[in-house]
């Protein structure tokens, strides 16, 4: 039987889904000692590769890997949704706008506003009626208020403790994000039986840690 392949986001999302896949019935012992491996075949069934957040779409849509475990910020910043299969409970936050105090949101002016996430940030703030310019940025975009390259920026916060370090606070809420598993259409016919397996195993395993949570709080 042919190995199913699973493009998994490296980092964060590596940490809180590799203890799943485990409890899903997933031999993950290499990843926890991986060194600077990158894929990962000790289960018979399922080859691991570890990737990058937005590189996973790019492995899955082209049939490189079967299954996919990224965040729903990468689908909807490349707008690739058709593939999402099962909520994971795990990675959640959500995308906000801040700036530094002195920021009005109400300023009839065209604001400038600093993301990594154009697209994300583009359909905001066309949903709300205003035009704005939009800065692309790959590092740190708490800067750009703070030297004065943007008015606001948009950006992904789990607690909101590095907005108030930088002296930044939340103006409005925008979508929230979690992890999801996400499979490629034609793997989904090919590997029919074996994806779904899988699908319902995570789907159990989630369900437990949900219900684990509850009886904690």
């Amino acid at each position: 039987m042919q190995r199913i392949k699973i493009a998994l986001t490296k980092g964060r999302t590596e940490e809180q889904v590799v203890p799943l896949l485990e409890q899903a019935g997933i031999n993950c012992e290499g990843i926890r000692h991986k060194g600077r491996r990158l894929i990962f075949d000790e289960d018979p069934r399922y080859e691991i590769i570890l990737v990058k957040g937005p590189d996973v779409l790019t492995y899955l849509n082209n049939g490189s890997v079967q299954i996919g475990i990224v965040g729903s910020d990468i689908l909807s910043e490349q707008e690739n949704f058709q593939y999402a299969m099962l909520d994971l409970d795990v990675g959640k936050c959500r995308f906000v706008l801040a700036s530094t105090k002195d920021f009005n949101p109400q300023v009839h002016r065209r604001k400038i506003i600093a993301t990594k996430y154009p697209n994300i940030t583009k359909r905001y703030f066309q949903g709300i009626g205003e035009d704005v310019e939009i800065i692309k940025i790959e590092g740190s975009v708490e800067l750009a208020p703070l030297i004065g390259l943007a008015d606001a920026i948009v950006d992904i916060v789990e607690t909101g403790n590095t907005l108030k370090e930088n002296n930044l606070q939340i103006f409005a809420k925008l979508q929230q994000v979690n992890t999801k598993v996400v499979v490629n259409r034609l793997a989904l016919r090919q590997y029919q039986p074996q994806i779904k397996e899988l699908i319902a195993n995570l789907q159990t395993t989630n369900q437990q840690v949900v219900q684990k949570k509850s009886t904690k709080e």
